[in-house]
């Protein structure tokens, strides 16, 4: 199976991507921790209408929670089960990873951004959590830049071939 091929894949499990964030952030690792979902938040996931643009992951209470992701209400369900849209949600990770990603956190510039939340194989909630730190202007013109030549050099193999 090619890389074209496996990305796709991979792209189609999430139901909620932050494509963004590869873009104004130097991803230096990712995680994936568990999140608490109500039943029509999970309904409401599944239909595939979720966004986590907007959305960033830090320290409350002890523990760290996914705050102002934004989860729609699930219509088809009755008014006094609906949940709140942008409530945070708690993460599920063992100690020692989160006081590794709080650890990071507390360092010069570093944040904690989802990229993605998905379904694993046995139908649970997972969050892909990546540690970044912010691009400047300058550095956002070079990835383009980086982008851009790959993209003319993939053009001339192909004309070549």
């Amino acid at each position: 199976m090619s890389d074209k091929a496996t990305e796709r894949a991979k792209a189609q499990r999430y139901v909620a991507m932050n494509r963004r964030a590869r873009h104004d952030y130097f991803i230096t690792d990712t995680v994936e921790a568990g999140i608490i979902l109500e039943g029509t938040e999970v309904k409401s996931l599944r239909s595939g209408q979720a966004s986590i643009q907007e959305s960033f992951a830090g320290p409350k209470e002890g523990a760290l929670f996914l705050l102002n992701a934004y989860i729609p209400e699930y219509k088809q369900a009755g008014e006094h089960l609906q949940h709140e849209t942008r409530r945070p949600r708690k993460l599920l990770l063992h100690k020692r990873e989160m006081n590794k990603l709080l650890g990071s956190v507390k360092r010069e510039g570093m944040t904690l951004v989802p990229l993605g939340i998905y379904f694993n194989k046995r139908g649970i909630a997972k969050v892909e959590l990546g540690i970044a730190k912010g691009k400047h202007k300058a550095d956002k013109r070079e990835s383009i830049k980086k982008r851009e030549f790959d993209r003319e050099k993939a053009r001339a193999m192909r004309a070549r071939n």
